[in-house]
């Protein structure tokens, strides 16, 4: 082979190299502009239905990589690369990480629900988990609370919608559910009046639905009286306070007794022993 043919065939490679390496940067730089496009109108979309911000965000972010990882295979495959083992390899290690994060993955799926459906919001009061507090903020992973002696607890996404929650804010209203033990020697007539005097002095206490006072049970040593005023979530625990302390202060007042828990216990005499009987 002469020295012309060996240029010849050097140039006639270096031409091929040339157009794969071109059309690999083509393809990338149209890959890469085509996913910002795909991105942008995504966003746009969820946007316009109001998805929370924190998913559309995550969510763009995942589907941005993807896109771009394609578009970098396609570019490699372009400069002659063969990219089936390169395919395989990912998809071992996608595997392989899936497997390590089986519990931030279900996470991750149970923050998309709570973000897509709702079930509560930040402010919301909630009980889940065992934990009961103020929504502060929801994460893709996890939800953060603010419990009633102002600690701070972040729970997995994963426990709150696998059990039961409770919503106390959703309504906007909560039903205080009092049981309230009186004496069986004390007027009914009077206890009644007492009650419903305390609950209509009370101006946070709602008037529709009203509040009821009903007898509920006759207990071992008390006559149970079922007291159920309506009240917002905001105001449960400042009203539950107070018209504890006035049934108290009200029911001495008026000679009400609050029984406590008590036993009769009544002695009967046997018969005396042999001996005493001898």
């Amino acid at each position: 082979m002469d020295f012309a043919n060996m240029m010849e065939q050097a140039q006639s490679l270096l031409t091929l190299y040339a157009m794969n390496v071109v059309g690999a940067l083509v393809i990338l730089l149209l890959g890469v502009w085509a996913a910002k496009l795909v991105i942008k109108i995504y966003r746009r979309v969820l946007e316009s239905r109001n998805v929370d911000q924190t998913l559309v965000n995550f969510s763009q972010n995942i589907i941005y990589a993807g896109l771009v990882a394609f578009v970098i295979i396609a570019a490699i495959g372009q400069l002659g690369v063969q990219t089936a083992s390169f395919i395989a390899v990912l998809g071992a290690a996608g595997l392989a990480v899936g497997l390590a994060l089986q519990g931030s993955l279900s996470n991750f799926a149970a923050g998309v629900m709570v973000l897509i459906f709702r079930p509560f919001g930040i402010g919301d009061l909630i009980e889940g988990a065992g934990v009961m507090g103020v929504v502060e903020d929801i994460h893709i992973f996890t939800t953060q609370l603010k419990t009633g002696d102002n600690r701070t607890v972040f729970i997995p996404n994963g426990k709150l919608i696998s059990d039961n929650l409770v919503n106390f804010t959703k309504k906007g209203t909560r039903r205080m559910d009092l049981v309230i033990g009186v004496g069986y020697d004390d007027d009914l007539k009077k206890v009644k009046q007492t009650l419903t005097e305390i609950l209509a002095k009370e101006e946070r206490i709602l008037k529709d639905p009203a509040p009821t006072v009903a007898l509920l049970e006759f207990g071992d040593s008390s006559v149970n009286w079922a007291v159920r005023p309506w009240v917002t979530v905001a105001d449960y625990w400042d009203v539950y306070f107070n018209v504890m302390e006035k049934i108290k202060l009200d029911f001495d007042g008026a000679g009400i007794s609050i029984p406590f828990p008590q036993r009769d216990v009544h002695l009967i005499s046997g018969q005396t022993s042999k001996e005493e009987a001898a």
